[in-house]
């Protein structure tokens, strides 16, 4: 099944007392390129990160945001520091024995003091091996909305793609069917001009005819390049089948076909077959511009 390079996927992380938001997006790229936009402390992760998306997509330019925020619902409670409070109940009782200060510490005294409570998100600097574990798992949530969303879009790119290329082939089989009445039409078209210019100045000579006619189906013989378009056709929709990224190889195709089919056009003296070939250019163009969505 064919893939689109356009996506999107996210996933959210509770950890730690944080709620972390993975974003992917894709769009064209004639490579895999990965750009990451995730916290400072976070960039040792980065390499793993990008491993990860790379194994799953092979084209396409993808933007990674990582935003951390406090997770107002799993903040942990403030840790009391309780060696710290004993310290500073010492030093209060010092104070009273040994300069008779007096006065007595309240709770709101004790808490203002530095050092009582302990930070409750400390835990984000913590061990690597754990955020780098959940890191990955949200990441990987993400990558399978990205893929779903680019495998649906895909599917529509590739029935837009096929049904362009049986209008192709039904634009083939008139051309099959008319190119062998090239050569006798042209004939016919010849001789009737000729017979309108004799003035009895000149006879026909009808070696002469017979050579030109045989010049004009040499040169205006496209057996070949029909031969090759059908090919190419088939080659077309084995590769909005595959599993393989298709994408480059359809571009390749494209630029074949229209080379076939400007071949036709220079060779061709006839104009229903100009036409035809009027309206396959129309029609790979089309196709061009869809497959340069495809992976």
């Amino acid at each position: 099944m064919s893939l689109s390079m356009t996506g999107y996927g996210q996933a959210i992380l509770h950890h730690e007392g944080y709620k972390v938001r993975l974003e992917l997006k894709s769009v064209n790229h004639r490579y895999c390129e990965v750009m990451m936009r995730i916290p400072r402390e976070w960039t040792r992760y980065e390499d793993g990160l990008r491993r990860t998306v790379q194994q799953q997509i092979k084209r396409g330019r993808i933007d990674v945001f990582i935003h951390r925020e406090r997770d107002e619902e799993q903040i942990p409670a403030a840790r009391l520091n309780d060696t710290v409070v004993q310290a500073y109940l010492r030093a209060a009782e010092q104070l009273a024995d040994r300069y008779g200060v007096k006065g007595t510490l309240g709770i709101s005294d004790i808490l203002a003091l530095p050092d009582v409570l302990g930070e409750p998100g400390e835990a984000c600097n913590g061990d690597e091996e754990d955020w780098e574990e959940h890191l990955q798992r949200a990441l990987n949530e993400a990558l399978q909305g990205l893929l779903e969303m680019r495998r649906r879009e895909g599917g529509h790119l590739a029935q837009d793609v096929e049904s362009r290329i049986l209008r192709l082939e039904s634009f083939h089989h008139e051309m099959t069917v008319l190119a062998p009445h090239v050569v006798s039409d042209y004939r016919n078209r010849l001789k009737h001009r000729l017979k309108e210019l004799q003035d009895g100045s000149f006879t026909l000579d009808e070696h002469k005819f017979g050579m030109e006619i045989a010049l004009f189906a040499d040169r205006s013989n496209i057996d070949e390049e029909l031969t090759r378009l059908q090919s190419h056709f088939g080659q077309c929709k084995r590769l909005l089948l595959s599993d393989e990224p298709a994408g480059r190889k359809l571009d390749f195709l494209i630029q074949e076909m229209n080379r076939e089919v400007n071949t036709i056009g220079s060779k061709a003296n006839h104009l229903t077959l100009v036409n035809l070939v009027v309206e396959m250019k129309a029609e790979l163009e089309k196709i061009r511009e869809q497959a340069a969505n495809i992976e």
